[in-house]
């Protein structure tokens, strides 16, 4: 029999391990899956960086979807020359995450259902964060309209591409 101390290690030990992983997922998404639109605005950059954090949030809950978005995205921004949004995205992105989780984890008898309910939070969260950001940087109220079509497209992208998927990855991992 396994004492508690080892059980505490070694549950300490895989969620440090399912974060790291999902902060590296996100961040190679982001930085290595998109595309920059010419818009206005920050010129606009759709990524995939979204599947991973929403991955995250749905299989393993609301903490590990905040860590992987917050820093694996907020990690793109410093070393991608975007340094001047990183504050920004660790806390809309860990915002988004969170919510996710959050939603994700209230609906386990519907998971579909509550999954799209939860990118639908996430995909508000982004949009209403990230005007506002530009609002900030910008000091200018029409421009951050341009960011708009891209932050949709990326949020529902990953969407589309998790929501169907994750409830069966859910009880793949569970088994493991």
């Amino acid at each position: 029999m396994r004492s508690v101390e080892t059980v505490q290690t070694t549950s300490t030990t895989k969620t440090l391990v399912i974060n790291a992983l999902f902060i590296a997922l996100t961040l190679v998404a982001t930085a290595f899956i998109n595309i920059r639109l010419p818009l206005i605005g920050n010129g606009g950059l759709i990524h995939l960086g979204n599947v991973p954090l929403f991955l995250a949030a749905f299989l393993f809950g609301r903490k590990t979807g905040a860590i992987a978005g917050a820093f694996g995205m907020g990690l793109f921004d410093l070393i991608s020359g975007w340094t001047a949004w990183a504050p920004f995205t660790f806390v809309i992105v860990g915002l988004m995450g969170y919510t996710a989780g959050t939603i994700s984890e209230k609906g386990r008898a519907r998971p579909v259902i509550f999954n799209a309910l939860a990118v639908l939070a996430a995909l508000v969260i982004k949009v209403v964060g990230y005007y506002f950001t530009e609002v900030i940087l910008f000091q200018n109220w029409i421009v951050p309209f341009g960011s708009i079509p891209g932050n949709i497209v990326q949020v529902v992208a990953a969407g589309i591409i998790v929501v169907p998927i994750a409830d069966r990855l859910r009880k793949l991992v569970a088994k493991i």
